[in-house]
């Protein structure tokens, strides 16, 4: 079944497991200042909280995310805080619109959600929005792979694999201790720099 199928009625119906509001990391960097306010992207957004909590903090924010279900709750919850995002419909391993480039990227469980074909094409399509000296902060659920797990986390090493070669990756956070026999054993949280001189790919 299509995934955007599946993530539409999820939405549609309930309140999925990660609408808990502004994610801790990034509201760390936001108030700390190593987060200016600049142009921002949220990648995957869902139903919107990073991207109107950054709008709140002075932000020029898109939200990008392939669920209209989810899309329609966003811009609702924007509305209702009284801030001005711009939401579009969009698939980030084949983006169909020229969104630009941006100070800031954020990616909270997106990239780690796709098989490893498709994080290759999201990487292309990603990259162009990283002006030089952009910042990317990436969390993800990571862990060694499991053979028999349809879960599909970041192994340790991947985020520096793909990303390495475009910017400087600052590991943030993970968890301490790397539990195999949990169903979630995981995860990291990085803030990447894209270097200077940018040769896409």
């Amino acid at each position: 079944m299509d995934p955007r199928h599946l993530y539409n009625v999820g939405y549609r119906l309930t309140r999925m497991p990660w609408e808990i509001g502004p994610r801790a990391e990034l509201v760390e960097l936001v108030r700390s200042g190593r987060l200016p306010p600049g142009r921002a992207v949220d990648l995957g957004c869902g139903t919107g909280a990073n991207a109107i909590f950054l709008a709140r903090h002075g932000f020029e924010v898109t939200g990008v995310d392939f669920a209209t279900a989810a899309l329609a709750k966003a811009r609702r919850a924007a509305a209702r805080a009284g801030v001005s995002v711009r939401f579009v419909e969009d698939d980030l391993t084949g983006l169909r619109h020229d969104h630009g480039d941006f100070d800031i990227l954020v990616d909270y469980g997106t990239l780690d959600d796709l098989s490893s074909a498709r994080r290759d094409k999201y990487v292309a399509n990603v990259l162009p929005l990283a002006r030089p000296g952009a910042r990317f902060l990436l969390w993800c659920f990571e862990w060694p792979p499991r053979r028999w797990e349809r879960l599909r986390p970041m192994a340790p090493g991947e985020v520096r694999e793909r990303f390495g070669g475009h910017f400087a990756v600052e590991r943030l956070t993970r968890t301490t201790a790397t539990d195999l026999r949990r169903l979630v054993p995981g995860h990291a949280a990085y803030l990447m720099t894209r270097h200077n001189e940018v040769n896409l790919p």
